[in-house]
């Protein structure tokens, strides 16, 4: 879960959840990207980007207003 005060919603904040994500799915998913990014002849850093856009999905955000 991430804690998030409603005046905290600016870009430094979503810069920080895609960090968070982005290192979460390189632990965990890393080799596989890596080794998919050089059999698909693809840049790894744009497909872990990707994955970690996608897997801010399912972060749970609560907004203390």
């Amino acid at each position: 879960m991430i804690y998030l005060n409603y005046n905290n919603l600016d870009g430094e904040n979503q810069e920080r959840s895609l960090k968070r994500s982005r290192k979460e799915i390189e632990e965990k998913h890393g080799k596989e990207i890596h080794s998919y990014a050089v059999n698909s002849q693809k840049d790894y850093d744009v497909i872990l980007d990707e994955e970690a856009i996608r897997n801010l999905d399912n972060y749970i955000f609560i907004f203390n207003i």
